[in-house]
């Protein structure tokens, strides 16, 4: 280990030195996706931020002693409720996995499009039904829940600490399930563990009757399975530090009688599009693969390298204005990148330091240009440039094309030379575009001979 790596925790509100439980076996746990519709653009900078996480603690600690789990959520009232209404005649795990097939693929194709690695493990509430029932047992056997009216409850008021996380103090504390304040509760801050299913609800048998979890105990079941009590970093987006993160915190301590359940936190920032909240009422609601597979954002489709690199253009923890000027950007800067193969090289020291300073990608990713404009003809060079390009999943990896898909870029390159001579400026830049969505980046120069303009191709993914 040569690295020294800091990180801010959210926790202590400070950066400190990244110090694990076991270097051996070190533990990071993500929550991920819900999978009842297409990831949205939001829902790609978590996945994206600690897969380079990830990338560098392998680097440091070696890809063996680096343990990943990230959750796929398939249990949600949408889901339940479209389970039992498409495959009533299913049992209740297998119609949730019909439902949500197709969704967990796709989030999958476009996550590894994204670049990124896939966790060690990535455990679905389905089948830790009977972990959350344990947790839930034990919780209220030490006196931190309670039943009422169908409901298990957690005691906020039970822990003394409640509201670490989040620093807020406990009468401010709102409902935090995904379902309404009752009057049973003791306190308007208590939050469901368990929720009774009527007859004509899906659920699950449990020692309160048939019903389903609530949302927050899911990652104390699937984390405490995989990683144990205690482990070394738990992240997410900034959103879920309160309720959902408070509340795993405070199930798992309680639960374990842990002094934490993370050493450290660590939250990436809000997402905006075009400079606005996204939501559907807005219109600017955005998936991933909308991004990969349409033209409805920004007229084209965009590579998924483009898309990485502009998420690591802006610091994890600040909030990212997610814009065409940005994909712009980044994809400029790729052009300008030399295609290489990841060998033995180590990766270069700045890109590392950057990296092991709360995750700077934006130093890192200023330090890999440096290196990109010094890597022309310095065969050493290109290969440290290659090295942390591969650590931070964003090489410009070279590619073989066949025949008949260069013959077929070679007449539209033709063509494009045509429309420009005949200044039909807007159809030459739509065979640009059309290209570069798949990945064909054009080069215009000059014939040193003739002084006319000539068009050269490469493949950049």
């Amino acid at each position: 280990m040569g690295a020294t790596l800091k990180f801010y925790n959210t926790l202590t509100r400070e950066k400190a030195e990244f110090q694990p439980i076991d270097p051996q076996n070190l533990r990071m746990y993500v929550c991920g996706p819900t999978v009842y519709d297409f990831a949205h653009i939001g829902n790609a900078r978590p996945v994206i931020v600690f897969d380079v996480l990830y990338r560098l603690l392998r680097h440091v600690y070696g890809e063996s002693h680096v343990t990943y789990a990230r959750n796929i959520t398939d249990v949600d009232d949408k889901i339940n409720a479209r389970a039992l209404r498409d495959f009533p005649h299913l049992p209740l795990n297998d119609s949730i996995r019909a439902v949500t097939e197709k969704t967990e693929k796709q989030f999958h194709d476009d996550v590894a499009t994204l670049g990124c690695l896939e966790p060690s493990v990535e455990p679905r509430a389905t089948d830790n039904i009977t972990q959350m029932i344990d947790i839930i047992e034990k919780l209220i056997g030490k006196g931190h829940a309670y039943v009422a009216e169908g409901e298990v409850l957690f005691d906020t008021k039970s822990m003394a600490d409640y509201g670490q996380l989040s620093k807020r103090p406990l009468d401010e504390q709102q409902a935090g399930a995904r379902i309404a304040v009752d009057a049973h509760k003791k306190s308007p801050g208590d939050f469901v563990l368990w929720k009774l299913s009527s007859d004509n609800e899906p659920g699950w048998d449990s020692p309160w009757g048939r019903g389903r979890p609530g949302w927050h105990i899911e990652c104390s079941a699937m984390s405490g399975r995989y990683l144990g009590e205690v482990f070394d970093i738990h992240g997410g987006g900034l959103d879920l530090i309160f309720p959902h993160h408070e509340n795993e915190i405070a199930q798992s301590r309680c639960a374990h009688g842990t002094a934490v359940m993370a050493n450290v936190w660590m939250h990436n920032g809000f997402v905006q599009v075009e400079g606005r909240k996204m939501s559907k009422s807005e219109g600017n609601f955005v998936t991933i693969y909308d991004l990969l597979h349409t033209e409805s954002f920004g007229g084209r489709k965009w590579p998924g390298e483009v898309l990485r690199l502009a998420m690591l253009m802006t610091h994890y923890r600040e909030p990212i204005d997610f814009s065409v000027k940005r994909l712009e950007e980044a994809e400029r800067l790729l052009a300008k990148w030399p295609a290489a193969e990841a060998g033995d090289a180590a990766p270069d020291e700045t890109v590392l330091a950057a990296l092991g300073d709360d995750l700077n990608t934006v130093a890192a990713v200023q330090a890999l240009h440096a290196l990109a404009q010094g890597a022309h003809g310095d065969a050493g060079q290109l290969a440290a440039f290659a090295a942390s390009a591969a650590l931070l999943g964003v090489l410009p990896e070279k590619t073989e094309i066949d025949e008949a898909v260069a013959s077929a870029v070679d007449a539209l390159v033709s063509m494009r030379l045509e429309m420009l001579k005949a200044k039909n400026f807007a159809e030459a830049d739509k065979i640009r575009n059309d290209l570069a969505g798949k990945g064909i980046q054009l080069k215009d120069g000059k014939d040193p001979a003739t002084g006319e303009r000539i068009t050269t191709w490469e493949v950049k993914r």
